[in-house]
């Protein structure tokens, strides 16, 4: 599926669309949407048209019954199975280029054909019968509703079919043939004409309800990440730990391990440096543990200088392994720190494992923070496991 941001929506609704058609990545979007819409409804106007289309035997019989036979012949043996051949191919593979397609073959086989019928009828009432075809421009234009360039292609098609076979009647003197062909041209005008400014609200609708989606999505999004680093913030990680917890029994091994570190006198930091450089030192810090962990794990903000990873599936020894890769990443980014023992920045880290099936999240963390907090009693820059026994990957 394309991909598209929120900004692209917003510049396609400022630079409009008078031409009816959007930048590649939304207007791929718009097809689908499209497609999708008349799916829905193909089967019911195949039901209403030709329920509509083959009533008109009774017109047939009534105004042309020298030609019966062959109107009716058309009209079921060729007309209602092509519809519903037309319907089944466009449910069955769903393309708004094959929809626009059929729904032009369909319109001009609906009025060519029993015209084609007519032709050879010496009915005194051909006038009135040649009418019958402003219906299938407005069941074309309303009920099938193509895109704009497919509407225009199947209302000249239907024009030059239907005044084809008017003038091969040889019914009509030459002022009322004008009247046809002026009556037909001014209709597929106008319907033109509406199918344009429909579109128009079509396409206008759509980027307005896309907008409203991403920016639904961006909010959600920004609710549960942490503004200064982009990581994910206690809300997510209510969110996140039920959704882990919930599936432990599928994980393989069934265990979770958290990462728990805090960034090493990082109060002195901000009192040296000032707190600017403490916020871009802590953006750093964040977007390094994310790249050591991986996006199969989940990195928050826990606390002002404190993060917490979470490790699914993975057992202490892993959980254990990561946390001191962490730490040397986080050393060796060598962020000037005047005031620590080590002359730069870097982190103490608390490791602790549990099974979901038997301990809770709380429990995890909480251990986790007493490792943590043992690693800065013991002199920080290090990484120390939960004393408790643990469940090994």
């Amino acid at each position: 599926m394309s991909i598209v941001t929120l900004e692209q929506v917003e510049a396609q609704i400022a630079h409009r669309f008078a031409l009816l058609r959007f930048r590649p990545e939304i207007e791929l979007l718009f097809r689908q949407d499209y497609v999708a819409e008349r799916n829905r409804l193909i089967g019911i106007w195949a039901v209403i048209g030709l329920l509509i289309y083959d009533l008109v035997y009774f017109g047939d019989r009534a105004m042309i019954p020298d030609v019966l036979t062959e109107v009716t012949a058309l009209r079921l043996l060729v007309f209602t199975p092509a519809v519903i051949a037309c319907a089944f191919v466009v449910r069955r593979w769903p393309s708004s280029r094959l929809y626009d397609a059929l729904s032009v073959l369909v319109a001009v086989l609906g009025v060519s054909l029993p015209m084609a019928a007519a032709v050879g009828s010496q009915s005194s009432y051909l006038l009135i019968y040649q009418n019958y075809n402003a219906a299938a421009f407005l069941f074309f234009v309303i009920a099938l509703r193509p895109l704009f360039p497919a509407m225009l292609a199947g209302l000249v098609l239907m024009c030059l079919s239907h005044l084809s076979a008017v003038y091969l009647t040889g019914a009509f003197d030459a002022v009322t043939f004008g009247g046809i062909v002026t009556f037909y041209l001014m209709l597929s005008i106008f319907l033109a004409a509406a199918a344009y400014f429909l579109e128009r609200t079509d396409r206008r609708n759509f980027l307005n309800q896309l907008r409203a989606g991403l920016l639904y999505r961006r909010l959600e999004v920004n609710a549960e990440r942490d503004e200064l680093t982009g990581l994910l913030n206690r809300r997510s990680l209510a969110r996140i730990g039920r959704e882990i917890w919930n599936t432990g029994r599928q994980l393989e091994p069934p265990v979770v391990s958290a990462i728990l570190l805090d960034i090493d006198h990082f109060k002195r930091f901000n009192d040296l440096y000032g707190h600017m450089d403490g916020d871009a030192c802590i953006r750093t810090v964040s977007q390094h543990i994310c790249a050591t962990v991986g996006r199969a794990n989940s990195v928050f903000r826990f606390g002002g200088e404190e993060m917490l990873v979470l490790l699914p599936g993975q057992g202490s020894l892993q959980a254990l392994a990561m946390a001191e890769k962490i730490r040397r990443a986080i050393e060796e980014l060598a962020i000037p720190h005047g005031k620590s023992d080590h002359g730069v920045v870097t982190a103490s880290l608390g490791v602790a494992s549990a099974m979901p099936v038997q301990t809770a999240i709380e429990k995890l963390l909480q251990r986790a923070d007493e490792a943590l907090y043992e690693a800065k009693h013991r002199g920080r820059n290090m990484v120390v496991i939960s004393e408790e026994p643990q469940v090994a990957a």
